[in-house]
């Protein structure tokens, strides 16, 4: 463990954000899931400006790239309108 007050409050603030960070990951992550698996597709359609949101949100965050926010977003929405 770190002696230099500095880096002791710098640890502090490391664990407060990687436990924010994983809950927002992890709820997207789950709203991304509940998506694809969704068979309606009125469901689906509302449940698709929500996740495409999220995913905003951690690439604007840097939890994700945005490529990768952009490529999920695609997929999502591709889901979508496959629906019958």
């Amino acid at each position: 463990m770190a002696n230099i007050k500095s880096a002791i409050k710098r640890a502090r603030q490391d664990e407060v954000r990687r436990i924010h960070n994983r809950y927002f990951a992890r709820t997207t992550r789950n709203a991304l899931k509940a998506l694809r698996h969704t068979t309606d597709k009125v469901v689906a359609a509302q449940m698709l400006p929500k996740v495409t949101a999220m995913l905003d949100k951690l690439a604007k965050m840097n939890l994700i790239h945005d490529n990768k926010a952009a490529n999920l977003k695609s997929s999502a929405a591709l889901h979508v309108n496959k629906l019958a």
